[in-house]
């Protein structure tokens, strides 16, 4: 295999999750928030966001008010990325179905569906205010029937950011809450004064608000544990240019400083154009001093010798993100293993499934993919079993096996659960059958 790295990245040990200050940090705030309550969180907020209310919660007129000053062609772009999010959640809840069957004579084996009750939906705002991912969260949670939303987001510039608010209403959240980072996670999954605790956490945000997440995980569900953005563009010459390459690179590259981006193709040629057309950019890009920074730090550039190497390599890297540009897009999408979502086509690209196209924005980085997906409707519901035996024949049956396992098991007690079945149901049986032939 002939894989040539015209730029690497920092080496993986130093890209590691190992910041302990950020861990002891969280540790300690989650401590206090839990001791403390509204108190503590007050006090973050204070801190961190310059922002004391007298309440965190908007009231409905509240909610009115700021929805009001959202101009119009925001709102009717909002509603269109709305539509299209809750339409392909509905069609993918459609997919789940209940069950019920009866797997042998008088017994009845089934799931439901049921959602979760409660979920606390975190919208990032702080840098740039995040609106798609209400709809990613709040409005997906919706579809599901999940009973209790509640969803908090931080100040933007020292207030609610209008546009992030619509987006939370018009997604259906019961409770909004104007509160980012450590303070917000923590007052949903531990509860306060104020807030009651939720069953369940979702939504991304910065290195604070995942590593909260990560050690509230058991207390409460998560989505998933997220780390930086990340996107690998796979690309050959016959569907792609250095332009598109370099685009959709540090299109992803400015959501922070730590952003990995790489490009994976099988042309030198547009390896290197690609690399040239980057430099360009960085230099008319708003977003450029964020932008930079990861690529300098975290763009790689790999050059492979076939398709099959470019696949190996794509499904090692594992990518939360992945751009497809080849003569043979299908063919990625049929044996690609380990991806958060594929972009397929130059005619479609990252920035639509972070915004409006329909699929959610939120998931699997730092190599998850190898063993999930991302937040969907399915996420927010539970697969319960039951079980029903209807006649003594089946009971006696099922406690026959039952108690022999049991016993292979060594488990006594179990046993005795399943024989005090076989001798009530059994000797019926051996009865009624005693009399059926008397007669």
């Amino acid at each position: 295999m002939a894989i040539q790295y015209l730029k690497r990245g920092q080496a993986a040990d130093a890209r590691a999750d190992a910041d302990q200050k950020t861990r002891a940090v969280v540790e300690a705030t989650l401590k206090d928030i839990e001791a403390r309550g509204d108190s503590a969180v007050r006090e973050l907020s204070a801190r961190f966001d310059n922002y004391t209310p007298a309440s965190f919660q908007l009231s409905d007129s509240e909610i009115a008010a700021i929805i009001a000053r959202v101009p119009d062609r925001d709102m009717a772009d909002i509603r269109f990325a709305h539509d299209q999010v809750t339409g392909f959640a509905r069609a993918q809840r459609a997919t789940m179905g209940d069950l019920e069957i009866e797997t042998l004579p008088g017994v009845i084996l089934g799931h439901r569906n049921i959602p979760v009750q409660s979920v606390g939906c975190y919208v990032p705002g702080g840098k740039f205010p995040m609106v798609a991912s209400a709809h990613m969260s709040v409005a997906t949670a919706k579809v599901a029937g999940v009973p209790r939303i509640v969803a908090c987001t931080p100040p933007f510039r020292g207030e609610p950011n209008p546009a992030v608010i619509a987006a939370m209403k018009l997604g259906g959240a019961h409770e909004i809450h104007v509160l980012g980072g450590i303070q917000a996670i923590g007052a949903m999954a531990l509860g306060t004064e104020s807030i009651a605790p939720v069953d369940m956490i979702v939504g991304p945000g910065n290195a604070f608000v995942a590593e909260a997440k990560r050690q509230l995980y058991g207390r409460v569900g998560i989505d998933l544990f997220a780390g930086p953005t990340e996107t690998l563009v796979i690309a050959d010459e016959t569907a792609a240019d250095a332009e598109l390459c370099a685009t959709d690179l540090l299109g992803q590259a400015e959501h922070g400083y730590n952003s990995p981006c790489v490009l994976l193709t099988n042309s030198s040629a547009l390896a290197l154009a690609t690399l040239a057309e980057i430099e360009r950019l960085l230099k008319i890009l708003p977003t450029a001093e964020t932008a930079r920074a990861s690529w300098e730090t975290h763009g790689e550039v790999i050059v492979c010798d076939t398709y099959d190497e470019l696949l190996a390599q794509a499904d090692e890297i594992a990518s939360e993100h992945v751009q497809v540009m080849t003569d043979r897009d299908d063919w990625f999408l049929e044996n690609m293993r380990n991806y958060g979502a594929l972009f397929l086509g130059p005619r479609t690209n990252v920035a639509f499934g972070d915004k409006v196209i329909g699929t959610n924005h939120t998931l699997p980085t730092m190599r998850a993919a190898r063993y999930t997906g991302g937040l969907w409707v399915g996420k927010f519901l539970k697969t319960c079993t039951f079980q029903k035996v209807t006649t003594d024949e089946a009971s006696a049956l099922i406690g026959a096996y039952g108690s022999r396992l049991c016993h292979l098991e060594g488990f006594v007690g179990h046993a005795e659960q399943a024989n005090i079945r076989v001798r009530r149901h059994g000797r019926r049986n051996l009865e009624y059958g005693a009399a059926a032939a008397a007669e």
